[in-house]
């Protein structure tokens, strides 16, 4: 990702620590583009000593002009003037790290024990010397990002903010690109201590704390978007899992929770059916279910229950159908539409667009269309959420008396779960990425059973004894595969899984669920449902 970035490694005072074998695995595993700035004495025990080297420029240390040497040789004139001597001024060798660290084209190794306080203040001078600094200008306009979410039981949400440019004062008024919608600051706070300060203004290159935001979510952009590598926080969420209170009474108020807590971490997705009281939550995976188990239980006093987790499928279209809808009885209402569904490209979620002049549908309605379409797209014939889709409006018409404000909204989902019927649909499943280190000898073995997964996958790569291979492979398959490596290594394999994209699978392969809701197939029940009429 370019990030400039430290490696701290931490709990050098633990029993079997081996300094060079992690070195030597960051080597392998991550990159060979980095540079201790200490070196260690008696390491696993409490009579640890961090030698600080560079920071306290002991030039006679092998340590020190190991860096140096390393130094010198990204730079062919520093080479040069090092091989003349095979020395380099500090601060030349300091001002080229500084420069290398900060292009994220080197990065520096830290060693401590944070529980002991040990090694902290060199990787405070670290952070200070060898990160870029926060820039920006302040009479640009605002552009700032919320990277966390807190609920305060007297302010209520607080809003943990970076500002990139501009600056930020009580009352101001500022965009949240994700709701698109403007949002007044009550106050402005910054953390000291872990007590909450007043302040009045928040500048370009500060951290702070807002409140008023009433609809904030970690990761949103305030303001215009930053001018600079941004990671966002993406919905990598793989898994489905029903949970639900011990006590019927609760289940409100565990939905309310799960808001809440979603508002602090986006990976989390909790999604309320009232008909059915369930309360389904998106997670990326099994660890998050202790972890929020925890959380309920400390925050809002609920005992919750999940049950088994089940892969999250998707669905497209197998080919090109039409869908029809005619909204007209029972009266007041007119609605007609016709579309065209088709396959849309891999990735490319929902096209749309219209070839129907507003003499036929007048705008505000064909804006209600469009608007429609995503959640009509919730569920498709086979429950799941329905992507990579081009939807084409082709005809339809309004009423000038009895089309009324709502009626091609409540049309929309009708017309399309009738195309998606006559496009039938594929299941599209979720593809992990994975690679895994482990012994030579259980190379056939781990490649015998990732077969059995339906994974694919290149070479390996074979380093010190060890082979490393690289493939993708599904997630319905792979959910126990960690368990299953450690296992039948004795804990000496790894294995790193990160999501990777949809792939169209076999029907044998996907899993078909209810409808949750009323489905617009059932048209009567439908219509009569969204009039409240049920």
């Amino acid at each position: 990702m370019n990030i400039p970035t430290i490696l701290f490694i931490n709990k050098i005072d633990q029993n079997g620590v081996d300094i060079e074998s992690i070195l030597e695995e960051i080597q392998n595993t991550l990159t060979n583009k980095t540079i201790p700035l200490q070196n260690i004495e008696n390491e696993g025990t409490d009579d640890f000593k961090i030698n600080n080297f560079w920071f306290e420029k002991q030039n006679t240390s092998n340590n020190y002009n190991e860096a140096i040497e390393k130094i010198a040789e990204t730079d062919d004139n520093l080479l040069n003037s090092y091989l003349e001597n095979f020395d380099l001024d500090y601060n030349i060798a300091k001002k080229q790290l500084q420069k290398l660290s900060k292009k994220a084209e080197i990065f520096p190794i830290i060693f401590g024990s944070a529980k002991s306080e040990k090694g902290i203040n060199a990787l405070e001078e670290a952070i200070i010397e060898l990160l870029p600094s926060p820039t920006g200008k302040i009479d640009n306009e605002v552009s700032a990002i919320i990277y966390k979410v807190e609920h305060d039981k007297l302010l209520g949400k607080i809003s943990h903010i970076r500002i990139f440019n501009g600056s930020i004062k009580s009352k101001d008024l500022i965009l949240n690109s994700r709701t698109n919608k403007e949002e007044k600051v009550a106050q402005l706070k910054k953390k000291v201590t872990n007590k909450l300060e007043d302040i009045t203004i928040l500048k370009a290159g500060d951290v702070g704390i807002i409140t008023g935001f009433n609809q904030a979510k970690a990761g949103d952009i305030l303001g215009t978007k930053p001018n600079r590598k941004f990671i966002p926080i993406n919905d990598a969420s793989i898994l489905t899992v029903k949970v639900k209170t011990i006590k019927d009474a609760e289940m409100s108020a565990l939905h309310k929770a799960f808001i809440q807590i979603a508002d602090e971490d986006p990976s989390i997705s909790p999604v309320w059916y009232p008909e059915q009281r369930e309360l389904l939550m998106k997670i990326q995976g099994k660890m998050q279910i202790e972890i929020l188990t925890e959380i309920i239980k400390e925050r809002f006093q609920l005992d919750v229950i999940f049950d088994k987790p089940t892969i999250i499928y998707k669905e497209t279209p197998l080919k090109k159908a039409e869908g029809y809808v005619r909204y007209w009885m029972p009266k007041p209402c007119w609605a007609i539409m016709k579309f065209i569904i088709e396959p849309g490209e891999k990735g490319s979620g929902i096209s749309y667009k219209s070839l129907v002049s507003t003499d036929k549908i007048k705008q505000r309605y064909q804006n209600q269309i469009k608007e429609a379409l995503p959640q009509a797209l919730k569920q498709g014939i086979k429950g799941w959420e329905v992507t990579d889709i081009k939807i084409t409006l082709i005809d339809g018409e309004d009423h000038e008396v009895h089309t009324h404000s709502h009626d091609f909204t409540v049309a929309t989902p009708m017309g399309i779960m009738d195309g998606l019927v006559n496009t039938e649909t594929n299941y599209l499943e979720p593809i992990l990425s994975f690679k895994i280190t482990a012994p030579e000898e259980m190379l056939g073995t781990i490649a015998g059973d990732l077969t059995k997964m339906r994974a694919s996958f290149g070479n390996p790569e074979f380093i010190n004894g060890k082979f490393i291979l690289k493939g993708e492979v599904p997630a319905a398959e792979s959910i126990e595969l960690p368990v299953l490596l450690a296992s039948k290594t004795a804990g000496k394999a790894k294995v790193n899984l990160n999501f990777l994209e949809y792939q169209i699978c076999d029907n044998s392969h996907g899993v078909k669920v209810d409808y949750r809701g009323i489905s617009p197939l059932d048209t009567q029940k439908y219509i009569l449902h969204i009039r409240n009429a049920l």
